[in-house]
C-alpha cells in the first residue's frame, strides 16, 4: 500500500531547478577544476623532464641521491602549491558566487515581484537600478517604462469609461424623464415634446458617431487612401462647407492664401475632416458678431493652415490638454452646444497620422485661439 502511494505521489513531485548563485558557483568550481586539472598534467609531465635537466646542468649526477632527494622536494613543492591554490581560488570563487548571487537574486526576486503586481493592476509599481551593469540597468528601465506606459493607459480607460457613463447620462435621463411624464399624462406629446426627444436623440448620435470617427482616427495609419490631393481646393471646400453654419450663427468666415500652394500627400478625406472639425471648434467658441479667418502657406516641403478666431481665449494651463479626449475648457458651454470634447482629438490623431503637427495657441482676452496645422508635402 505504501510503495503504491509513493509510486502515485512521485509524479507529482516537481523537481525544483537551481537557483542562479548555484549555478554560477557550479560554473566557476567546473573553471577550477579544468584549471587544476591541466596545472597537475603540466606539473606532472613537462614539470619533471625540465627540472631534472638543470639538476644535470647544475652539476648533479645522474640517478644520484641528491637528484632523487631533489625531485622528491619539487614533487612536494608542486602539490601543496597546487593544493593551496586550488583551495584560495575555491575560497575565492564561493565568496564572488555568494556576493553577485544575492546581488541577482536581489534584482531579480525585485523585478518578479513588481511584475506580480503590475498583473494584479498595480501599475504604479516601480523597481530601482540594481547597478549591476549596462543590460541590467536597461531591464529596469525599460520594466519603469512599461509600468509607467500602462498605468497612464489605466489612467485614460477610466477617465474614457467616466466621461461615456457621463456624457450618455444626461440624454438619457431626459429621455427616461419625458417618456414617464408621457406615460403619466403629464406631456403631451406635441411639437416641443417631439423636439425636445430629437435634440436628445441627436445628441447620443451625435456622440456615438464622434467616438466611432475617434477610434478610427487612431487606426488611420492603416486605413488611409493617400493622394495628390490640390490643397487650396481642399481649404475652399472645406469653407464652402461650413459657410451656411457661419451665416447662421452671424460669424465672418475669411479665407487668405498668401501664395499657390504645392499639393499634398495625404487622404483627402481625413484632411477635410480635420478642417471641418477645427472649423465648428472655431465657431463653436466664437460669438455672433466674430470673425474666423483661414490662413495658409508653404514653407519648405511643408504646408501650415492656420484657424484662427476671435472668440474667447483658452487659459494657459488648457492648451496642453485641449486636443485631449473629452476635454473641456468649459464643461457648460459644450455641453449645451452639444460637444463631446473629441472634434480636436479626432483632428489631432489624423494629423499625427499624416505625419504633420497640430498645436493651439491663446494670446489674451479677446484674442481667441489660434490653431496651426503643418503638414508635410511629400510621402511619408
Amino acid at each position: 500500500m505504501s510503495a503504491t502511494r509513493r509510486t502515485a505521489a512521485s509524479p507529482t513531485r516537481r523537481w525544483r531547478r537551481p537557483g542562479i548563485g548555484l549555478r554560477l558557483l557550479a560554473a566557476q568550481a567546473i573553471v577550477l577544476a579544468v584549471g587544476a586539472a591541466t596545472t597537475a598534467v603540466v606539473a606532472a609531465v613537462v614539470g619533471p623532464p625540465l627540472f631534472r635537466e638543470h639538476l644535470h646542468r647544475a652539476g648533479v649526477p645522474t640517478n644520484s641521491p641528491e637528484e632523487m632527494h631533489a625531485e622528491e622536494a619539487y614533487g612536494y613543492a608542486t602539490v601543496m602549491s597546487i593544493g593551496g591554490a586550488l583551495a584560495v581560488s575555491a575560497l575565492a570563487a564561493l565568496a564572488v558566487s555568494v556576493y553577485v548571487s544575492r546581488r541577482l537574486q536581489r534584482s531579480v526576486t525585485e523585478v518578479a515581484g513588481a511584475a506580480a503586481l503590475v498583473a494584479e493592476g498595480r501599475y504604479d509599481v516601480r523597481v530601482s537600478p540594481p547597478r549591476l551593469g549596462d543590460d541590467f540597468d536597461a531591464l529596469a528601465t525599460a520594466f519603469n517604462q512599461m509600468a509607467s506606459r500602462l498605468q497612464s493607459v489605466e489612467r485614460t480607460r477610466r477617465r474614457l469609461f467616466g466621461d461615456l457613463a457621463h456624457e450618455i447620462r444626461t440624454p438619457v435621463a431626459v429621455l427616461d424623464a419625458y417618456v414617464e411624464a408621457l406615460e403619466d399624462g403629464v406631456r403631451t406629446l406635441n411639437a416641443e415634446t417631439v423636439a425636445v426627444l430629437r435634440d436628445q436623440t441627436g445628441r447620443l448620435v451625435r456622440f456615438s458617431d464622434d467616438v466611432a470617427a475617434l477610434a478610427k482616427a487612431e487606426e488611420s495609419s492603416v486605413t488611409m487612401a493617400y493622394a495628390e490631393v490640390d490643397t487650396e481646393r481642399l481649404v475652399r471646400h472645406a469653407v464652402a462647407a461650413a459657410r451656411e453654419r457661419y451665416d447662421a450663427k452671424g460669424v465672418a468666415l475669411q479665407l487668405r492664401t498668401a501664395q499657390a500652394l504645392p499639393p499634398l500627400w495625404a487622404d483627402e478625406q481625413r484632411l477635410s475632416q480635420v478642417l471641418d472639425n477645427l472649423l465648428d471648434n472655431a465657431l463653436r467658441h466664437t460669438a455672433p458678431g466674430g470673425r474666423v479667418e483661414i490662413h495658409c502657406r508653404a514653407d519648405g516641403g511643408r504646408v501650415t493652415i492656420t484657424v484662427a478666431d476671435n472668440g474667447e481665449r483658452i487659459a494657459t494651463e488648457h492648451l496642453s490638454s485641449v486636443f485631449d479626449r473629452f476635454y473641456r475648457v468649459d464643461d457648460a458651454r459644450d455641453r449645451e452646444h452639444g460637444g463631446a470634447g473629441l472634434g480636436l482629438a479626432i483632428a489631432k490623431a489624423l494629423v499625427d497620422a499624416h505625419g504633420g503637427s497640430i498645436a493651439a495657441v491663446s494670446r489674451g482676452t479677446g484674442t481667441g485661439a489660434t490653431f496651426t496645422v503643418e503638414l508635410p508635402t511629400t510621402p511619408l
